[in-house]
């Protein structure tokens, strides 16, 4: 942030050394200078959330909206039917992610790919995207990924193979997106709706049975 705060600083003052006189397209500039970098800041905000891990609950990865709930074939890991549970993050959306269960990350891909509107069901399968499966101690696995969408160009992910984690650790950020698909076992119980707005690290997503 403090580099796009210095940005913006000299952009500003590269306008003013070559046109001086103070016009309204100036009080415009600066106006748009000011809401741009409190976007930025808004983005990028960070909360610390306090988490009580308990492994038959999932929650949360995103702060959001509910806009998949359903049973779902997937085909890059598990290869078998799944429940699938996604999160819509708007750009007005905090936009870091957590680790929704604790457990051992059993298997970790960047995949490349295209950015259509993370809303939409294709998105999971064909934009840019992050996959991590992380195996609870009784062995269940949890798939999750970080969606890219129409805006968003980058995806951050702490996520390794054979890293230890914890429900509500910092799993990454989608910069300027989008989305975070969770694929559990068929038989777990879905605590939230269609529509639903959700919290990382707070709202409940499911229980496993």
């Amino acid at each position: 942030m403090g580099l796009v705060l210095l940005l913006v600083l000299i952009i500003l003052v590269v306008i003013n050394l070559i046109f001086p006189k103070q016009t309204i397209i100036h009080y415009i500039l600066y106006s748009a200078a000011i809401i741009f970098y409190f976007f930025v800041v808004r983005f990028f905000r960070d909360p610390i959330r306090h988490v009580e891990p308990d492994d038959n609950l999932i929650i949360s990865g995103a702060d959001g909206k509910v806009v998949v709930i359903e049973d779902v074939f997937e085909k890059e890991y598990f290869k078998d039917m799944r429940k699938q549970v996604s999160v819509f993050m708007s750009p007005l959306d905090i936009h870091v992610n957590w680790f929704p269960v604790s457990g051992k990350v059993k298997y970790f891909r960047h995949n490349n790919g295209f950015y259509f509107i993370a809303s939409k069901p294709k998105s999971s399968d064909e934009n840019e995207r992050t996959t991590t499966v992380t195996q609870l101690k009784d062995g269940t696995e949890i798939l999750f990924r970080q969606i890219a969408g129409t805006v968003a160009r980058r995806i951050v992910c702490y996520a390794t193979d054979g890293k230890e984690a914890e429900q509500g650790e910092n799993l990454g950020i989608i910069k300027f997106g989008s989305r975070f698909d969770l694929f559990l076992p068929l038989d777990s119980k879905v605590e939230v709706q269609l529509g639903q707005k959700v919290i990382g690290c707070e709202t409940i997503m499911a229980r496993l049975k």
